[in-house]
This record gives structure tokens, C-alpha cells and sequence, in this order.
């Protein structure tokens, strides 16, 4: 990862997740919380497209990245104020692998540039959404598609959103569901006591600053908060 944050994308997502190598390793628990959809589009003869992703950023995050986008002074962000920032954002996501994993029949695709890019203000809350598509479409058959998205280094931490669009499947065929595999509610907490979910609770006994101080992404420690969407066709 890089040894420096990029100026201008100090306030991204991916440069903050760079930060991980970079600050105290006593600071790599998380300091951005995350809430995912996701949409699985399919094409012609049932074939898997990609992957359209919704991250709906916590509030703290959100207040600090849209700093001096208003361009305006009206008090409101636009669409059109924050479509910069939705593409650099996307862009710079590419080294991270865009925190999303998919794989078809077991294997894991590969992805093509990211299309799409778009942010949306809401209730003080920053939502990013973006297409991933596959180099090449493949086709599901009777085989399971797997979706998931996380953070190795648990410098983000994401978690599935409760609404009932959280996983949803565009043009797929007949008889295919999803099903949400989420993390347990005690899976690795930090040591200040957050949850995944940035929730605060009684810390998971071993997670001491020692813990983090070891951590590397290459431990992809954060799999275990993996949020999994599983889809099965007849």
C-alpha cells in the first residue's frame, strides 16, 4: 500500500483504508462503518453481469468528506456537487478490489472498471453506488453465486443493511433466491468494544492493542466480518 495519502483523495474512502498501513497499528480497528446493498444483475441465458453496489457511509464519515462541495452555499448536496467525488471514490477503490468478492460455481471472477459512479445525500448520511461488471459474463446453471464484501484489514467495517432490498437480483432466472449470511453479533470485537456494526459493547476478550499491533492485511483478518449473499437456482 502506499506510504503516503494522495492529497486530494485524503477524504476517500480508499485513502482512509490505505491509512491502516500507515497510522498507529494500534489504530487499525475500524474508523469507517459502512451500510451495504447489493444487486446481482444477470444477462442473457442467465449469465451473471456484475455486481451493483449501495454503501450507505456513517454519519461522522459522511459530514467530513463532502467538506467545501457545496458549491453553491445552498446548504444542500447535489447530485451533480458530489459526482467528482463518486468517481474518484470508485476509481481509487480498484486497489482494494473494491472490498467485493464474487464467485460462481466456486470460482472467483474477475472484474472490469467500475461504471455508474454516483453519491446521494440523505438524512446526513453519504451513499455511494457503482457497477461492477465482469470481465466476462459467466453462466450460474445449478451452481451457487457468492457475494461478499469486506474489509482485510477491519480498517472499514461493513455490514449488510436490514432493509428487504439488501441483496437483490436483477434479470436472474426463474426459481433463483438469495439468502444473507451476516457475521455473529460477537465475532471480533475491537478492543474499545465496537461491533461491526460500530456498536458499542463489551470488547471480545484477546483483541488488546497487542492484537492490532500485529495485524496485517495479509492476515485478512477482516473475512471474518464478511457479509455474504448466497444465490441458488434450481
Amino acid at each position: 500500500m502506499p506510504t503516503a495519502l494522495p492529497k486530494r483523495f485524503l477524504t476517500g474512502l480508499a485513502a482512509l483504508a490505505a491509512g491502516a498501513a500507515l497510522a498507529r497499528p494500534a489504530e487499525a480497528h475500524p474508523h469507517v462503518w459502512v451500510t451495504t446493498k447489493a444487486e446481482i444483475a444477470y444477462g442473457e441465458g442467465g449469465r451473471v453481469t456484475g455486481i451493483r453496489n449501495a454503501w450507505t457511509f456513517d454519519a461522522s464519515y459522511s459530514a467530513f468528506v463532502v467538506q467545501g462541495l457545496d458549491t453553491n452555499g445552498d446548504g444542500v448536496f447535489s447530485p451533480d456537487e458530489l459526482s467528482s467525488l463518486a468517481r474518484e471514490n470508485t476509481a481509487n477503490l480498484a486497489e482494494f478490489g473494491y472490498f467485493t468478492k464474487l464467485k460462481v460455481a466456486g470460482k472467483e471472477q474477475l472484474f472490469a472498471d467500475p461504471t455508474e459512479p454516483r453519491m446521494a445525500m440523505a438524512d446526513g448520511k453519504l451513499t455511494l453506488t457503482f457497477l461492477l461488471p465482469l470481465k466476462a459474463p459467466v453462466a450460474q446453471g445449478r451452481g451457487v453465486t457468492a457475494v461478499e464484501v469486506y474489509d482485510p484489514t477491519y480498517f472499514v467495517a461493513f455490514g449488510l443493511s436490514d432493509e428487504a432490498d439488501a441483496a437483490r437480483l436483477t434479470g436472474a432466472p426463474a426459481g433463483c433466491a438469495a439468502s444473507l449470511t451476516r457475521p455473529k453479533p460477537d465475532a471480533g470485537k475491537t478492543a474499545d468494544g465496537r461491533t461491526p456494526d460500530g456498536k458499542t459493547a463489551d470488547a471480545k476478550p484477546g483483541l488488546s492493542e497487542a492484537f492490532f499491533e500485529a495485524l496485517t492485511a495479509s492476515a485478512n483478518y477482516g473475512s471474518q466480518f464478511a457479509n455474504r449473499i448466497i444465490v441458488a437456482c434450481p
